[in-house]
């Protein structure tokens, strides 16, 4: 890496005052044609849940808001507001670091666990995203050495990740009791979270089984339900949470993973931590499709099976056309 690469934060300590044009969605980019919610016309945001009411209440609030938005956000998650508010600081030191401090992080590899990268999928899209992207890969088959973490945010990346996989378990145990599966039938699938802490970025679905959501007050992300992009403003101590393409696929389109994207704006830097619940790293041949039970004559399979790896592999293949 060229020593005096500057990423999307040394564009705006630079004080440019006009975005550079690699950055400028085409005119014809769909999601430009899409209309928002305006906050004046209607009071519409995704359900938020209280973990911590009746259990019933919960997975069923949980299941609705699963199949009609695919987002929801949890409080009374058990993660400690300090340890939220630790994490964000935690990214805010490593972007605070001169380059130099950065660099040795610099990859565009998918197989280094430690990787820091402007626009990570700089070859695969229309055009490029104004974000900046730590992104650490954990394994519960093959824990991680903290040492190989940055010093900035070491410490509070090993406790945040620890909080959030026992949220996740939770999350994976109510979705299956919702589904009419075993508790921990779910569970069994996902591996440790990813946590990557980005600055704006295109509209997507995530191509996980769950992701978890922190988001400093600048905000920015984005839902689309019923054509119409829904503001997700950020909720102090609350967790966003959003169902992912393999968790659909799994549940045979009972549980929708649906399309987000971030609006860059004047305001300040955005920053957010999100942790991607993948499928377990150390079973990648293993093949993913419609849960059996929840195939019968009256719900026939609308997936077939695949591995993990082909479906990354097509999801960026559809991305480059």
């Amino acid at each position: 890496m060229p020593p005096k690469r500057v990423h999307v934060k040394g564009l705006v300590d630079s004080g440019i005052k006009k975005i550079p044009n690699i950055f400028i969605r085409p005119s014809d980019d769909d999601q430009l044609n899409q209309k928002p919610y305006r906050q004046d016309q209607t009071n519409i945001q995704i359900p938020v849940i209280n973990l911590h009411a009746d259990p019933k209440e919960v997975v069923d609030k949980i299941m609705i808001a699963s199949k009609e938005w695919g987002f929801f956000q949890v409080v009374n998650h058990e993660v400690p507001l300090s340890v939220l508010d630790e994490m964000i600081k935690g990214v805010i030191r490593f972007n605070e670091q001169d380059n130099e401090a950065k660099k040795e992080y610099y990859t565009r590899d998918r197989a280094k666990r430690v990787r820091y990268n402007s626009n990570f999928d700089l070859y695969e899209t229309k055009s490029a995203t104004w974000r900046d992207t730590l992104t650490v890969h954990m394994s519960r088959s093959d824990p991680m050495n903290p040492q190989e973490l940055p010093a900035a945010c070491r410490v509070i990346t090993m406790e945040y990740t620890k909080h959030v996989t026992i949220l996740g378990d939770t999350l994976f145990e109510l979705l299956s009791e919702g589904l009419g599966l075993k508790p921990d039938h779910l569970k069994q699938l996902n591996s440790c979270p990813e946590p990557e802490r980005t600055l704006g970025i295109v509209a997507h679905t995530d191509i996980v089984f769950l992701t978890i959501l922190i988001q400093n007050e600048i905000g920015g992300l984005q839902v689309l339900h019923k054509d119409r992009w829904v503001d997700v403003y950020p909720d102090s101590g609350a967790l966003i949470i959003n169902i992912g393409d393999i968790l659909q696929i799994s549940s045979n389109d009972i549980l929708k993973s649906v399309k987000h994207r971030v609006l860059a704006n004047r305001a300040g830097p955005r920053i957010s931590v999100g942790c991607f619940l993948t499928p377990r790293s150390d079973v990648e041949d293993k093949f993913h499709g419609p849960i059996k039970e929840l195939i019968s004559d009256d719900s026939a399979p609308i997936y077939r099976q695949f591995t993990y790896k082909e479906y990354v592999d097509n999801y960026v293949a559809e991305i480059v056309v």
